[in-house]
C-alpha cells in the first residue's frame, strides 16, 4: 500500500500580513509545487527546495499552517515534523509551505561595494507575486506567475547602468537567444525584442513590420546588429531566420526611457496590479524607474496601468456581453443556485440576480427567518447599484443570501428583486424584513410575501426625525434620538409610552411625529413579527468592504469578487465552528452568561404549575412550559432572560437547553454546511461588440474623483463640544468670546 502523498505549494520571497481578526495571509513571492510523502526526509525536501529557489540547504527554514488555523505557523525542524505535516493534511490534496531564508543568503549583496567584490556581476532576488486560490478576484487563473502580454512598441531608446540593469539582466538578457528561436506570434517576438533591448542597453528601429515578416536594425548609425523574423510555413509560429548578434555602438548612452511602450510596462506591473488594483500611478512610475531603470511620465504610467487592468480583467464592454455565460457557469458549478440577467428592449443591461445554493440552503436550514435589505452604490464606469439581502447566523455574523446588480435604485427594481428572492427561497414560513422605508418597498413586501412582516430600520427613522426637527437645538435632537431608540427597544407598551413622554417634554411636534410614524413597523411593543431585537439593517459593512475592493472592476469581476469572498467566508466559518465544544454559539453563550450574572440577585417563588414569580426590582412572571416571561426579553431575543434563568437554576435545569435552536452549534454548522464552488475563468470574448448579446448601459459615471460612502453609524448625532464658561455649544472656554 502506497504511503500518503500531498502536494506542497512552496512559497518564498513574500511577507506575512495580519488582518483585524488576527488571521495571517502571505503576499508576494514565488511559488512552486513539490510532492511530499510520509517517507521523505527533511534533508531531501530542503535539498529539492534549495535547487528550486537557488539557495543553500542550511539557510532554509520551513513553516506551515494546520488545517483550519490561519493564526499560528508550525515550524518543520526534523523528519517527524515533516511526517506529521503529511498526516495532518491527510484529508487535503495540498498544503501551503512557507520557505524562509536566513541572513546568510543576503550577505553577497552587501559585499558588492567592497574592493574585493568589484566585478561585473549582480546578485538579485527575483520578485514574483503570488495570489492564493481563495483570494481570486481578478478573473485570471490564480497561479501567481507572470503571463505574457501581446504588445507592439514601435521604437524604444533605453540605456541603463549596471546597478539599475541588474534585475533586467537576470530576467531579460536571454529573451532572444539567436537563430531558429521560435515564438507563438509576432506580438510575442516584439515584446521579447523590447525586453532584450532594454537588458542589453541599445535602441532599435523597424525596417519592416507587418503580418508576414519583421526586420529590425540597431538605431545607431553603422552598427551591424540585425534581426529578421518570418512565419514558418503552414504554422502560426514565427522564427528568427537571420541575425547579426554583435554591436559596435556600445549602447545609445542616453538616459533610460520608454517611448509609448505601455504594453511592456503594463506587463511588468501586471502582477502588482493583480495584488493591489488600486495602487497609485505615481508609485508605479517610481517602482519601474527603481527596478528597471525606465523613466515614465504620469500619462505613460496611467496608460500602462489601464492596459494591465484590461489584460487581467478585460474591458467593461466585454464584461457585459459575458454575463449570460457567467450565469451558465455559476449554475453549472453550483447546482440549485439562481442566476438570471435581464436586458432592456435595446439589449442594454438592465439587472442581474444571483443567489447561490449554499446561501439558500444555509438560510433555510440554519438561520432565523429574518432578512435585511440594503443598497450599496457602485462607482464603476457605468455606475449602477447593488441590492443585497442578508441575514445573521447563530453567532451574529452576516450571512449573504442574495444580491443583484441593477441600473438604478427604484421601486420597479426592488419589486423584481423581491420576486426573484421569493422564487429562490420557495419557503412558506413567515419572513421578517428589515429595511429603510423607501417608497414602494412596504407595499411590495406585503404583496409578494403574504405572511411576511416589514420592520423599518431604526437608524433611517432616527435620521429622518433629526432632519425634520432641524429647528431644535443640536443637544435637544441628540437627547430626542436617544429617547427614540429607547422607545423602539422597549418591550412593553407602558415602557414605550414612558420614552415617548420624554420626547414630548422636549417637543410636542416631535412627539406627534413619532406617534404618527407607523409604530407597528419599528417599535418592539407593537411589532407583530419576530425580528429577534434587530432593529437596524446596519450589518452591510462587510459586504461594503467587499465591494469597495472591486468597485471599479468590470461587472463580471465584481460579481466574481463577491462570490469568492462568500466562498472564503463559508469555508472559514465552517472550519472555525468545527473546533467549538459548547452547545450554543460563542455569541449566544456570552449573552447567556450575562443573564446568569443578573439572575444571582433574583428570588424565585412558585406560583402555579409551570408559572413562577421572580422578585427583583419588580415582580415578573415566568411560564417555563411556554418559554414566556412578562418582561418580554425571552420572546424578543430567543435567549432566556435573567428571570427565566433564575427559575431554571431553581429547578436544576440548564438555560442552554431553553435557547432557540437557531443559536445551537448544530444549526450553525447547517448554515455553513454547503460550500460555494469555484467558477472557472471566463474566456476573453472574441465577439464583435456590435453583435453583442448584452451591451453597456446608456449612462456613464460623470467625470471627477469619486469616493464610496461608508454605511452610516448608529451614533450619527454626536455630542457637541460645550463651553464650561458660558454653557454654549460648539466651542470651549479657551475660545469663548
Amino acid at each position: 500500500m502506497s504511503s500518503k502523498r500531498v502536494i506542497a505549494i512552496c512559497q518564498s520571497g513574500g511577507e506575512f500580513k495580519t488582518d483585524e481578526s488576527g488571521y495571517l495571509s502571505y503576499e508576494g513571492g514565488d511559488a512552486y509545487a513539490v510532492d511530499v510523502d510520509q517517507e521523505m526526509k527533511l534533508r531531501d525536501f530542503k535539498k529539492e527546495l534549495a535547487d528550486t529557489f537557488n539557495c543553500s540547504v542550511d539557510t532554509i527554514s520551513l513553516k506551515y499552517f494546520l488545517p483550519g488555523n490561519k493564526k499560528t505557523l508550525i515550524t518543520i525542524s526534523k523528519d517527524k515534523d515533516l511526517k506529521r505535516m503529511v498526516d495532518f493534511c491527510q484529508n487535503s490534496d495540498q498544503v501551503d509551505v512557507f520557505v524562509e531564508m536566513t541572513e546568510e543568503r543576503a550577505m553577497p549583496r552587501l559585499l558588492l561595494n567592497t574592493p574585493s567584490s568589484r566585478m561585473n556581476m549582480a546578485i538579485v532576488q527575483e520578485d514574483v507575486t503570488m495570489v492564493t486560490p481563495l483570494n481570486r478576484m481578478d478573473g485570471v487563473a490564480p497561479i501567481g506567475m507572470i503571463q505574457s502580454t501581446e504588445t507592439a512598441p514601435s521604437e524604444v531608446t533605453p540605456a541603463v547602468d549596471i546597478d539599475s540593469r541588474s534585475k533586467v539582466t537576470v530576467q531579460w538578457e536571454n529573451a532572444i537567444t539567436g537563430l531558429n528561436q521560435r515564438f507563438n506570434s509576432f506580438s510575442e517576438f516584439r515584446e521579447a525584442l523590447h525586453k532584450y533591448s532594454i537588458a542589453h542597453g541599445f535602441a532599435y528601429k523597424y525596417k519592416k513590420n507587418d503580418s508576414h515578416c519583421i526586420s529590425v536594425k540597431c538605431r545607431s548609425e553603422g552598427c551591424p546588429w540585425r534581426i529578421y523574423v518570418s512565419r514558418l510555413a503552414s504554422t502560426h509560429l514565427v522564427c528568427i531566420k537571420r541575425m547579426t548578434p554583435d554591436h559596435t555602438c556600445q549602447g545609445s548612452g542616453v538616459k533610460a526611457r520608454c517611448w509609448g511602450s505601455k504594453g511592456l510596462v503594463g506587463n511588468i506591473i501586471k502582477e502588482k496590479v493583480k495584488i493591489s488594483p488600486h495602487c497609485k500611478i505615481k508609485d508605479i512610475a517610481q517602482e519601474i524607474e527603481k527596478e528597471y531603470g525606465i523613466q515614465l511620465n504620469y500619462s505613460q504610467a496611467r496608460r500602462a496601468k489601464m492596459m494591465a487592468k484590461q489584460e487581467l480583467q478585460g474591458t467593461h464592454e466585454e464584461a457585459y456581453n459575458q454575463l449570460p455565460h457567467l450565469c451558465e457557469m455559476m449554475l453549472e458549478t453550483n447546482p440549485g443556485s439562481v442566476a438570471t440577467v435581464i436586458t432592456k428592449e435595446d439589449t442594454s443591461f438592465h439587472r442581474m440576480f444571483v443567489s447561490f445554493q449554499a446561501s439558500i440552503s444555509g438560510f433555510i436550514k440554519g438561520c432565523r427567518p429574518l432578512l435585511f435589505l440594503d443598497v450599496i452604490p457602485l462607482y464603476s464606469k457605468y455606475q449602477g447599484v447593488l441590492l443585497v439581502a442578508f441575514t445573521v447566523d447563530g453567532n451574529d455574523g452576516v450571512f449573504p443570501v442574495a444580491f443583484a446588480v441593477v441600473d438604478i435604485d427604484d421601486e420597479d427594481n426592488w419589486r423584481w428583486f423581491l420576486l426573484e428572492l421569493k422564487s429562490a427561497l420557495s419557503e412558506s414560513s413567515p419572513i421578517t424584513f428589515v429595511s429603510d422605508f423607501r417608497k414602494g418597498l412596504k407595499e411590495s413586501i406585503s404583496e409578494i410575501f403574504e405572511n411576511g412582516h416589514h420592520g423599518y430600520c431604526l437608524r433611517h427613522l432616527a435620521e429622518k426625525l433629526n432632519e425634520d426637527m432641524k429647528g431644535l437645538s443640536h443637544e435637544a435632537r441628540r437627547i430626542m434620538v436617544q429617547d427614540l431608540y429607547a422607545a423602539a427597544y422597549a418591550p412593553k407598551v407602558e415602557d414605550f409610552q414612558c420614552c415617548t413622554d420624554n420626547i414630548k417634554a422636549i417637543s410636542s411636534e416631535a412627539y406627534n411625529w413619532v406617534i404618527q410614524s407607523e409604530l407597528n413597523h419599528w417599535a418592539n411593543a407593537f411589532f407583530a413579527g419576530a425580528r429577534y431585537n434587530y432593529l437596524t439593517s446596519d450589518f452591510s459593512k462587510l459586504i461594503y468592504n467587499w465591494v469597495s475592493e472591486a468597485h471599479d472592476f468590470p461587472i463580471t469581476q465584481l460579481i466574481d469578487t463577491i462570490r469568492a469572498k462568500m466562498m472564503d467566508l463559508i469555508y472559514t466559518r465552517r472550519t472555525e465552528s468545527s473546533q467549538w465544544v459548547m452547545a450554543v454559539s460563542p455569541s449566544a453563550d456570552e449573552k447567556v452568561r450575562g443573564e446568569i450574572l443578573k439572575a444571582r440577585s433574583l428570588q424565585v417563588m412558585l406560583s402555579n404549575g409551570d408559572k413562577y414569580e421572580v422578585h427583583g426590582q419588580c415582580v415578573d412572571v415566568v411560564d417555563i412550559s411556554r418559554w414566556d416571561c412578562s418582561c418580554k426579553g425571552w420572546q424578543l431575543t430567543g435567549i432566556p432572560c435573567s428571570h427565566a434563568i433564575a427559575v431554571l437554576e431553581f429547578l436544576g435545569k440548564s438555560p442552554y437547553d431553553y435557547c432557540l435552536g437557531y443559536f445551537s452549534v448544530e444549526n450553525y454548522n447547517l448554515t455553513y454546511a454547503e460550500p460555494i464552488h469555484p467558477v472557472p475563468t471566463l474566456e476573453r470574448s472574441e465577439q464583435n461588440n456590435e453583435n453583442a448579446l448584452i451591451v453597456i448601459p446608456p449612462t456613464k459615471r460623470p467625470p471627477g474623483k469619486r469616493k464610496m460612502k461608508q454605511p452610516g453609524s448608529l451614533e450619527f448625532i454626536k455630542r457637541q463640544l460645550q463651553c464650561s464658561k458660558c454653557k454654549g455649544l460648539g466651542h470651549n472656554k479657551k475660545t469663548c468670546r
